[in-house]
């Protein structure tokens, strides 16, 4: 291996960094190898202390995350009671599993956050349910237009209003944030990054008119939706969460 991450606790810092010393002095650590501290902070509960249940034990991650499937697919189906049941039970486990998977990488790594159900389910504000749902809103504007996302891809894209352009600017900066995340280790910039285009495609939907649009206007608005969707989609797999298309 010639780069080596280690995905430790920052409290171990000093430890790591005598064991990659020793390593360096037996000359197995030489360049081009390198061996790398990826440190990250405490997850605490509403005292800021180390999360615990209420018995004082360890929280076991799998007991987080089957509450939090629960708890998405109660506000499923609050949101959308039609939903088919065998799609909500999967929309539920993709939604949430990727809020806390979301809520976790949103944070500087180095950090210590806050465990809170309320906030990483919300459907508004900077988490995965609000990205998933933006993906999920562009995908129903097909269903909704009988339009194939795909037969919009060659469509030249026009940028007339301030909201379109904003929106191809924050779709042209996604190489960007993939290296200014590689480059020092840090996902929350990602997390950064999809939250503004998201919020960028709201500016867009809510002043730029798609249904009923004249032409070429409606075909260059879709495809820039379409666009946008495929961004969301491969930002968000980035991290390990999936984008549903209907919640």
């Amino acid at each position: 291996a010639d780069l080596m991450l280690y995905v430790i606790g920052s409290p171990q810092a000093q430890h790591l960094q005598m064991v990659f010393a020793v390593c360096e002095m037996a000359g197995w650590l030489t360049p081009p190898r390198q061996a790398v501290h990826v440190g990250f902070g405490s997850v605490l509960g509403d005292d800021r202390k180390m999360l615990r249940s209420r018995a004082g034990a360890s929280v076991k991650l799998v007991d987080l995350l089957d509450e939090a499937v629960e708890r998405a697919d109660a506000k499923i189906r609050d949101a959308n009671p039609d939903l088919d049941p065998g799609v909500r039970d999967h929309v539920a486990n993709i939604v949430g599993i990727g809020a806390i998977k979301y809520a976790d990488l949103s944070t500087d790594r180095v950090k210590d956050y806050v465990f809170d159900f309320d906030r990483m389910l919300a459907f508004e504000g900077n988490t995965g349910p609000y990205l998933q749902y933006a993906h999920a809103r562009i995908c129903s504007i097909f269903r909704r237009e009988g339009v194939d996302r795909a037969s919009v891809r060659a469509v030249p894209i026009e940028l007339v209003e301030a909201q379109e352009r904003a929106l191809a600017l924050q779709l042209l900066a996604f190489p960007t944030a993939v290296d200014a995340v590689l480059e020092n280790y840090q996902p929350h910039k990602l997390c950064t990054y999809v939250f503004e285009l998201a919020t960028a495609f709201s500016a867009f939907y809510e002043h730029c008119r798609i249904k009923g649009s004249p032409e070429p206007t409606y075909s260059s608005r879709l495809a820039l939706s379409d666009l946008t969707a495929r961004v969301l989609e491969r930002a968000l797999g980035l991290l390990g969460i999936d984008a549903p298309e209907q919640m």
